[in-house]
């Protein structure tokens, strides 16, 4: 019995044994192939940019004060910044949205709280430089100009990329065309390609005076600067 037992045992060994043998040169083959990188394949890349003028402008408005309790002082601010949310709401292509509240103590020598101190923000933003600027002159009774800053708007934004994505493929195709030539080839495909867009640097604050006086009534003068839009394309191409 146990003689059979390992006959059968041998026989059904030896089976297996060529068929593990045959798939050993398929599985080595496989491996060679995916070692064996496509010939012909150059990687590149192409960029185009612009200065877009930044048509966004945004204008923050602030109130300080001192009182001996912050219950009143909280009143007071908030009656400034509503003063100038409703004067600011007749105004057409300027919108106007609360800003930053703060109230803190103040404190004397022997860390005795002796005022408290508070300040209310209110900003402006719009497209119409020159309606911004005469609202925040007429809102210098109530409130003063703490700093303007300009930006780019998304629409602007979207505008210039569109734009530019056209010229950075251009330039990505002309790239390959003449690599192409360079290297003997007659031509190319595309074998992938990315378009990618740089963010926008915001401008850097520019900071107005705090102090109010008769000169404040006036329009300030706001000129904005350029925003640069960037778009990049990057891939490979077969050439052939």
């Amino acid at each position: 019995m146990i003689r059979k037992t390992a006959l059968a045992f041998a026989f059904a060994l030896a089976s297996v044994t060529p068929l593990a043998l045959s798939l050993a040169p398929a599985t080595a083959f496989a491996q060679t192939v995916v070692q064996n990188p496509p010939s012909g394949v150059l990687s590149l890349s192409a960029q185009a940019s612009a200065d877009v003028p930044q048509d966004v402008v945004n204008i923050t408005l602030f109130y300080e004060q001192e009182a001996s309790d912050p219950g009143s002082l909280t009143g007071t601010l908030n009656q400034r910044a509503d003063s100038a949310l409703q004067k600011a709401k007749g105004v057409a292509g300027v919108t106007a949205r609360t800003g930053a509240f703060s109230i803190y103590p103040s404190t004397d020598r022997d860390g005795r709280i002796s005022a408290w101190r508070g300040r209310t923000e209110v900003q402006l933003e719009s497209h119409d430089f020159a309606a911004a600027s005469k609202l925040a002159g007429q809102l210098s009774s109530v409130m003063q100009v703490g700093n303007v800053t300009f930006s780019l708007s998304p629409e602007a934004q979207r505008a210039a990329e569109q734009k530019l994505t056209g010229q950075a493929i251009a330039s990505f195709r002309q790239q390959a065309t003449a690599s192409a030539e360079a290297f003997g080839y007659n031509s190319y495909t595309i074998r992938e390609v990315n378009v990618g867009h740089n963010g926008v640097m915001p401008r850097p604050m520019m900071m107005m005076s705090a102090r109010a006086d008769a000169k404040a009534a006036a329009p300030m003068p706001l000129e904005g600067g350029t925003s640069t839009v960037t778009v990049n394309v990057s891939g490979s191409v077969q050439m052939k």
